[in-house]
Parts: C-alpha cells; sequence; structure tokens
C-alpha cells in the first residue's frame, strides 16, 4: 500500500485531479450548509448574470441559484456514479470470474450473454430502460450499471483465465481448496489491479451518461443534476450563457479529474511501468 501511495504521488496530474476531487466532494456534502435552502426555491429574480449580489453564478428563468443547482447535482451525480459502477462491478467480476476460471459451456454462454449486451449500443440501451422502468435515481443507476458491466466482465475472465493454471492456483487445488474460495481468495486479489484503474474510468462514464439522461429529461424529478440544469437552459444559450456553461464546466472537470485519477492509478498498478520506475 505504501508503494501504491508514494507511486501515485509521483504523477503530479493525477494527484491534482485527486485533490479537485475530493473538494468537490466535500463541497457536495456540505451543500446544505452553504445553501441551506433548497436548490428549487427562486432567491432572486429570474436572468440574473454571475456575480450578480449573492448569487455566484447567477440565476436562472425562474431565479434559482445556479451554484446551489451545481452543488447540490453534485451529490446527485457521484451517488448515481459511484453506485452504478459498484453495481457494475460486482456483476462484471461475478460473470468475468465464472467464465475465466470454469470455461467451457459456462464460458461460451457468459461470453455470449455478454456480447448480447455489448452489441446494443448503451446509451440507446439506458434510454429503453429508464423510459420504461420511469425516470427515478433507481432506474438510472439500474440502467446504468445494466450497461456498463460487460466490458469489466471480459477483463476479469481474461486475467482469471491467466492466472487459473498458476502455481499457487494448482497448489490450493491439490490441498482440497473449494474453488469459489480459490476464485475469491486467491485469483481475485491479483486480478484487481486493472479492474480498480477499469472503475475509475466507470464512474465518470457514468457521471456523463447521466448527464445525458437528465439532458433527455429522463432524470430523476424529484433532483437537481446537472444534466437537468443544461437540459433546461438549453433554449436559452444565446441570451442566458451562464445558466448552461457552469454545470458544464462542473461536468468537464469532474470528468478530467476522474480519468486523471485513473491514469495515475495505472501507472501505480501497472508491473511493467513500476519495473521501469524501479530500474
Amino acid at each position: 500500500m505504501k508503494d501504491l501511495i508514494k507511486a501515485f504521488s509521483h504523477n503530479k496530474a493525477a494527484l491534482g485531479g485527486l485533490l479537485f476531487l475530493v473538494v468537490i466532494a466535500i463541497a457536495a456534502v456540505a451543500a446544505p450548509l452553504i445553501y441551506p435552502h433548497s436548490p428549487w426555491q427562486m432567491v432572486g429574480a429570474p436572468f440574473q448574470p454571475p456575480l450578480s449580489g449573492p448569487h455566484l453564478f447567477g440565476t436562472d428563468m425562474l431565479g434559482r441559484d445556479i451554484a446551489a443547482g451545481i452543488l447540490y447535482g453534485a451529490r446527485v451525480s457521484f451517488l448515481i456514479g459511484i453506485v452504478s459502477t459498484a453495481v457494475a462491478l460486482s456483476i462484471g467480476i461475478t460473470v468475468g470470474a465464472l467464465a475465466g476460471y470454469l470455461g467451457g459451456l459456462v464460458d461460451d454462454a457468459l461470453m455470449r450473454v455478454t456480447e448480447f449486451f455489448q452489441t446494443i449500443p448503451s446509451l440507446i440501451f439506458a434510454i429503453v430502460i429508464v423510459a420504461i422502468m420511469s425516470p427515478s435515481i433507481l432506474s438510472i443507476v439500474i440502467a446504468i450499471a445494466i450497461v456498463s458491466w460487460p466490458p469489466v466482465a471480459r477483463l476479469v475472465r481474461a486475467e482469471f483465465m491467466s492466472l487459473r493454471h498458476r502455481e499457487f492456483v494448482e497448489a490450493s487445488r491439490v490441498l482440497g481448496v473449494p474453488g469459489w474460495r480459490i476464485m475469491a481468495f486467491d485469483i481475485l486479489p491479483n486480478a484487481m489491479a486493472p479492474v480498480i484503474v477499469t472503475a475509475s474510468l466507470m464512474v465518470a462514464t457514468a457521471i456523463l451518461m447521466e448527464s445525458g439522461l437528465s439532458f433527455l429529461g429522463l432524470g430523476d424529478p424529484n433532483l437537481i443534476s446537472w444534466g437537468y440544469q443544461i437540459g433546461a437552459a438549453r433554449t436559452m444559450i444565446r441570451t442566458a450563457w451562464w445558466m448552461s456553461f457552469f454545470p458544464g464546466v462542473a461536468i468537464i472537470i469532474t470528468v478530467l479529474c476522474l480519468n486523471l485519477v485513473g491514469e495515475g492509478l495505472n501507472d501505480a498498478l501497472n508491473p511493467r511501468i513500476v519495473r521501469r520506475r524501479k530500474a
């Protein structure tokens, strides 16, 4: 763990991205303290530009504070991104582990199912799922998780196939260790490095997908989000540019920071890069 932290800290861009994400997360958690009023509440005159009085980013067409909406929207984006990624990882790791360890007919069947999900465009599939289930934070999480797990399954399958015949795995089999224990405690820990890197990128993708769904009017109607703010402002982009500009910047910065963290984790966990650095 110390080596991982040390290697990660050498990547200044990744470290800066992580610190920025921590700041955004803290601001999102503290949103009720910074803006005690509801982000849906009218707090001023409509269409006030940025830095107009107490409104840092101005107000929208209904007099709602844009900055308050961004902070409360960060809570929604992080929640959906993390939860949907966790669900997708659970499905993908399970499918990939079974396919890679058992092989044969099980591998063929599970990979055909995985390929079926991969043939459908992710955003279109997510739109259909949310529309069928009716827009809510639960349906968005389920939709994003369903379209996100196939790449994880293929990655875990490849790692398990390369590790299942290693000496330490064969030794566990000789000792009579059950297959599920070998998968969970012998192989999976050694296959987690690329999965961790992929997970950071999946959170960024989930945030983008949630923003796209909210932009199209398929977000949770009871929760404000960055995508909703941009969607509501798309018809007024020429007269009130700040309504869509600041939520868009929030999405770009968050996704960029997550990608920087992913690259930093890849540099810290990739054995080839680690060996080159030590040499």
